[in-house]
């Protein structure tokens, strides 16, 4: 027995066990070493308020001050208020406002969004918070970590997360992971006076031990606070995003430079205020909001999944819940909720009537320790006793059984409780176990066989591993059925209209699975596997039977593991569910891993998504709606890019042809309120779900280069003919804002197409919202036009109506170009020459080197 240490909450007691939690609470789960009272409630509360409590930081993500921080003083934003004072300076306050008034609406709405995403999901997060079992008082009860106090006694069983660091007091075959700490995936065993660390986590068997670092000072809260200073983890899309904005930075910077070099030759004595004004519009030439956008469509996509039971816990999984394709789950909690049945008993040993076997089965469930859902079960529907243990053998998914040293009850002894075909092995009659077990899991049923040998033999080999000794009696068969979800049929349907493949994969036999899913409406030929076959697998048959088989039965965690890094290697994009221990190993192999709720806290602290209601209806809905932003993000990105590119190809081809400098700052901040400002709110509402390719800023490359160089050549005909013709610079850029304007508007249409006439890049959507936008914002340009105050302070000019003309004309040729180059992939076309040009030359240069 354990020898208490000194301290006051190690105390021996009068009664050798302990009691049990109240029913309200998780259950008492796993009993600590007997003798072990903990601290009292006034112990424990004189310590909290003396400063030794687990008081740490609960915040998730970034804080307020930080939101507003990083959206108002990015670098370009630093860069436009430099020249926003230098514009006041000279006088110019409209130019000063116009400048300064986007940047203020970019970081308004995106601090407003941000803050709001921030609040609900830190509310939402609170639930998937771990609650503590604490020793106090003698009696076991539920807390919130932040009441544990130094010196308390916690208790711990599989799966459960050991919250702050502390010293092992009593151990029953204790072993921890602490690969979240160290990277390491080996499981630990520990014993008494081992030391654990918060941030790992029980894997196998129960223990209790003593917290003595808690708060900021424990390992976890260490690490977490040195990486919490330059932490600042990027989706793969900002990422992309991040590149762009750094080349397009130096684009910038050397189209400045020309443009600078180009209008001192041409004028020597260019006024200062109009370098201040052309440095306004060259630096807004940088689509600093298009990573604004990103951020809060991706925050605010994560508030919708949360509504729709999802919980997103790290960003990175909104991008990832649009690309899946394969989706594994388990049987139990997915297919079918977590609640099971007992449907037949089947006795097959004389030694108990149907009485003293029902009463054993109680007994066996009610006296195991380290209790799963399984024995559970068992005590629940039969009513069993606990009885003294003298020995336990936890259960495993590696081994798929667990047993009982009992010194009591109607049949003390070795009792062994597992799959029929593992225990087959170590029977002393395997052939009375007959066909009833195939008949039992063709109707869907999990099988269980209770086995009993007399006496106490180890259960333990050579090298301390379990083992099951030989000649074990065949007692009984027991089913189980497990209640299918309601909304199964109808999840499995939505998942393959997503156009996501559903693997099954399961410790139970294949057979019991794949009934299951039949009923659950997979189709009636579905291929099986199990675990057993695997096994005997090279890499590249494993990847085979990966990919055309839909059950998986009888396998192993780490077989588990190995499936999905199959499924990765072949390119698929893989989702994961998971809610135990055993699910750990798959669910870090996974592209994106989810969690039930009321899964196992190490499951869920590894998860990037978290199921609130325990049900894997709520995946259809998100990856819908990833695939929704993503798609929104995908047009959202042509129209940043293609207003940028076109704008710098239109200054820079002015530079060259010596022309005055086309455009200001008010004109570009109306040609971008217009084009980008409006529209890309519109897109990203209305989107659809859809397939988009994995790299969205080099897959926009299809639209963007033709438009916007497309659009830079008619505009700077447009410009430059108006200059030519009246010789006045105002109505030459009265003409390119207008010109500029209706192509931004125009390509609206191609990327959301409302008719046939207009699918060119993207298939028909048959949503006219878009188009009716682009409409109404010509309305507004026509509206800024017409008023004479609007147009004078955006320093425009109402041309001849010829001018116009020419312009409807010029914008309708720009169209019916586009449409030509993008049906018939003239942008393709051209690519495939170049590299087969590259590829011939390449050829050419090697056969002149080649020696004679």
């Amino acid at each position: 027995m354990f020898r208490p240490r000194d301290g006051p909450n190690l105390q021996a007691r009068d009664s050798p066990t302990m009691a049990p939690a109240s029913s309200g609470e998780r259950g008492a789960l796993f009993a600590p070493a007997p003798g072990l009272v903990g601290l009292s409630e006034a112990e424990a509360a004189r310590r909290h308020a003396h400063g030794e409590g687990n008081v740490v930081p609960r915040e998730a993500g970034r804080s307020y001050a930080r939101i507003v921080l990083q959206n108002t003083f990015s670098f370009i934003n630093t860069l436009l208020f430099a020249i926003v004072a230098l514009l006041l300076v000279l006088g110019l306050v409209s130019d000063a406002l116009m400048t300064a008034s986007l940047v203020v609406l970019s970081v308004v709405l995106g601090v407003i969004q941000e803050t709001r995403a921030k609040r609900q999901l830190d509310r939402i997060a609170l639930l998937t918070r771990p609650s503590a079992c604490v020793v106090r008082d003698g009696r076991q009860r539920q807390v919130d970590p932040s009441a544990i106090v130094r010196g308390d006694l916690l208790v711990v069983g599989p799966g459960e997360q050991i919250l702050v660091d502390g010293r092992v007091v009593a151990a029953r075959e204790l072993s921890v992971d602490e690969s979240l700490l160290t990277g390491e995936s080996d499981v630990i065993p520990k014993r008494v006076g081992d030391v654990v660390h918060s941030g790992s986590f029980c894997m196998a068997g129960s223990g209790t031990y003593q917290a003595e670092r808690v708060g900021g000072e424990s390992l976890a809260q260490r690490i977490t606070a040195q990486a919490r200073g330059f932490r600042d983890v990027k989706t793969p899309l900002q990422r992309e995003v991040g590149l762009v904005l750094r080349v397009t930075l130096v684009l910038v910077a050397l189209l400045t430079v020309q443009v600078a070099a180009a209008y001192w030759h041409l004028y020597h004595d260019f006024p200062f205020q109009e370098s201040v004004r052309e440095a306004a519009v060259l630096l807004s030439l940088v689509p600093q909001a298009l990573s604004l956008m990103v951020s809060v469509d991706y925050a605010m996509a994560a508030v919708r999944m949360a509504g729709k039971g999802a919980l997103i816990q790290r960003m990175n999984a909104v991008e990832s819940t649009c690309n899946v394709d394969v989706l594994c789950v388990d049987k139990t909690g997915t297919l079918t909720s977590n609640q099971l049945e007992v449907a037949e008993i089947r006795p097959l040993s004389r030694r108990l009537d149907p009485a003293e076997l029902r009463q054993v089965l109680g007994d066996f469930g009610a006296s195991t320790p380290s209790g799963n859902r399984t024995v559970r079960t068992l005590a629940e529907v039969l009513g069993g006793s606990e009885r003294a243990v003298r020995s336990e053998v936890p259960f495993s998914s590696d081994r798929q059984w667990s047993a009982l040293a009992l010194d009591d009850g109607p049949l003390p002894g070795l009792q062994v409780l597992g799959a029929p075909e593992v225990l087959a092995p170590a029977l002393a009659d395997a052939a009375a176990i007959g066909s009833v077990v195939d008949d039992w899991t063709a109707r869907g049923l999990r099988v269980l066989l209770f086995a009993y040998r007399p006496g106490f033999p180890t259960p333990r080999g050579p090298e301390g591993a379990f083992r099951l000794p030989g000649g074990l009696e065949p007692i009984a068969l027991v089913a189980f059925s497990d209640v299918l979800r309601p909304e199964a049929q109808a999840t499995i349907r939505r998942f393959a209209e997503a156009g996501v493949e559903l693997k099954i994969i399961s410790g139970d036999s294949p057979d019991t699975v794949a009934a299951l899913a039949r009923q659950a409406g997979l189709l009636p030929e579905l291929r099986t596997a199990t675990g057993a076959m695997l096994m005997e697998l090279d890499p590249a048959s494993l990847d085979r039977v990966a990919k055309e088989a839909t059950v998986f039965g009888r396998v192993t965690p780490e077989q588990k593991a190995a499936l999905v890094a199959s499924l990765r290697r072949q390119g698929r994009y893989v989702a994961m569910i998971g809610d135990g221990v055993n699910d750990v190993p798959s669910l870090k192999q996974a592209d994106l891993a989810v969690a039930m709720r009321s899964g196992s806290p190490v499951a869920r602290s590894v998860a990037d998504v978290v199921l609130l209601e325990d049900s894997f209806g709520a995946l259809p809905a998100a990856f819908l709606e990833g695939q929704r932003v993503r798609a929104g993000m995908e047009d959202v990105i042509c129209l940043f890019l293609v207003r940028a590119l076109a704008a710098a190809l239109v200054i820079f081809g002015a530079a060259l042809a010596g022309a005055a400098f086309p455009i200001t700052p008010k004109q570009y901040a109306l040609v971008a309120m217009l084009t980008v400002g409006g529209p890309v709110l519109g897109v990203a509402a209305w989107a659809r779900p859809g397939r988009t390719p994995r790299r969205l800023v080099r897959s926009s490359n299809r639209v963007v280069l033709p438009a916007s160089v497309a659009i830079a050549a008619f505009s700077l005909g447009v410009y430059l003919v108006s200059l030519w013709v009246s010789h006045d610079v105002v109505a030459a850029q009265s003409a390119l804002t207008t010109m500029t304007t209706l192509c931004g508007l125009l390509l609206i249409p191609f990327l959301r197409p409302p008719t046939p006439a207009w699918v060119a890049v993207d298939p028909l959507s048959g949503d006219w919202k878009p188009t009716v936008l682009a409409g109404l914002l010509v309305g507004v340009y026509g509206l800024v036009l017409g008023v004479p105050a609007l147009r004078a302070f955006y320093e425009l000019e109402v041309l001849p109506p010829a001018a116009y003309g020419v312009i409807a004309l010029s914008a309708i040729g720009w169209t019916v170009a586009m449409r030509f180059t993008w049906r018939v992939d003239l942008p393709g076309r051209v690519a495939v020459r170049w590299r087969w040009l590259g590829a011939a030359l390449h050829r050419t240069t090697r056969r002149a080197r080649r020696p004679a």
